[in-house]
């Protein structure tokens, strides 16, 4: 695990076990009144305004309410018998990334971004990301085997992306998507 500077330790994929997966979760819009930037805003001082309450509450425990800025730091209260805490490691105008603290269930890193929708008038284009893997061999068993957390997490990361799509007061396109892919360490990121 690394060590940051105010001595937490975070949880990155090579600290988990079990299998390495990026899931993707988005929603695509016409017609948005928002642009992805004020989009991004907007979330980043509402966050947990987008999290279904009954799957997962997010408090900011590090950093002012209103932003969202890197080292802030958010507890989650998480349905089932985990919780966890993750911290910003980057915040630009039309994304932001969160890596799991010792402790999360899942050892990795998650990514919120919005985008524009070429040739789709108000297009935006919202997506969340992530690469992790579970935090140890008990919680793989709960999220690889038995299904439990992959359910709760496609239920949640896709009621947010409804909400996004609800926030922009737009016309969501089709429904929101979702994707989960074994990948590879090295190569994920690259062209993102």
């Amino acid at each position: 695990m690394l060590t940051e500077s105010d001595g937490t330790d975070v949880q990155t994929q090579q600290d988990g076990e079990g299998t390495l997966f990026e899931r993707r979760y988005w929603a695509d819009v016409q017609h948005s009144v928002f642009t992805p930037e004020d989009v991004m805003t907007y979330i980043k001082s509402h966050f947990n305004d987008f999290s279904p309450d009954l799957l997962a509450k997010f408090e900011k425990t590090e950093g002012q309410e209103e932003v969202m800025s890197e080292g802030d730091e958010m507890s989650i209260e998480i349905l089932g018998p985990w919780n966890g805490d993750v911290r910003v490691t980057h915040s630009e105008a039309t994304w932001f990334e969160l890596i799991t603290l010792e402790g999360h269930p899942e050892a990795g890193t998650i990514r919120f971004k919005a985008t524009e929708l070429p040739d789709v008038p108000g297009g935006v284009h919202f997506e969340i990301r992530s690469l992790a893997r579970a935090r140890d061999n008990i919680v793989a068993l709960a999220h690889e085997k038995l299904g439990i957390g992959m359910v709760v997490q496609e239920r949640m990361w896709r009621e947010f992306c409804t909400r996004v799509a609800d926030f922009t007061h737009g016309e969501l396109i089709g429904e929101v998507q979702s994707r989960t892919l074994n990948r590879d360490e090295e190569s994920w990121w690259a062209g993102v």
